[in-house]
């Protein structure tokens, strides 16, 4: 083998190495946008977690405040709210589980657990029917919760389906209070 044959193999090595290196960074420069268009826009990571101050909703009452494009129940319920809730025998819930309101895994869907603090005076729920996606109303039904006029679901004072086509519970998104007067979403 000559010298010159030799140069040859190495110039050819080369060749390879760099035209697979510029199609590796061409593809590269194609897939990038692609994938980067699947993060979520500025305005959505904005909102993906928001405070809700508290401090002027009564007992008895509620304030509804968009979070991640849903209206969000946040209802200060009444002694009488929470002992309706906590009376009703589990067995008699269309939706038992958890698994569709964002609790531990184990939990049932009782009212402590479904409740934002340890009294069961705050309650915070995703306002979006599980039937359809209608926006139930507050104060309405057969069981004193909450009424989704489309199709007829009932929910009592925790959320909890008791009546009608919805499938589920109104879910429970992840809450904390974050000082006696705030509450943060998300």
């Amino acid at each position: 083998m000559s010298h010159a044959e030799d140069h040859e193999g190495t110039r050819r090595d080369f060749l390879y190495y760099a035209t697979a290196g510029a199609g590796a960074v061409t593809a590269g420069a194609a897939v990038w946008p692609l994938v980067h268009q699947m993060n979520p826009s500025a305005d959505v990571r904005a909102l993906a977690s928001i405070r809700v101050d508290v401090s002027d909703v009564e007992p008895g009452t509620q304030l509804t405040v968009k979070w991640l494009g849903k209206p969000v129940f946040v209802r200060r319920r009444t002694e009488e709210e929470i002992s309706a809730a906590r009376e009703v025998d589990l067995s008699e819930l269309p939706d038992q589980g958890a698994e569709n309101n964002n609790l531990s895994a184990d939990a049932d869907a009782s009212d402590e657990n479904r409740a934002l603090d340890e009294t069961g005076e705050w309650l915070v729920m995703v306002g979006v029917c599980t039937h359809l996606g209608c926006v139930p109303l507050g104060d309405a039904g057969d069981f004193g919760g909450w009424f989704c006029p489309c199709h007829g679901s009932h929910y009592d004072t925790s959320g909890r389906i008791r009546k009608g086509p919805a499938p589920t519970n109104l879910l429970v998104p992840v809450a904390e209070f974050v000082d006696e007067t705030t509450i943060k979403l998300g």
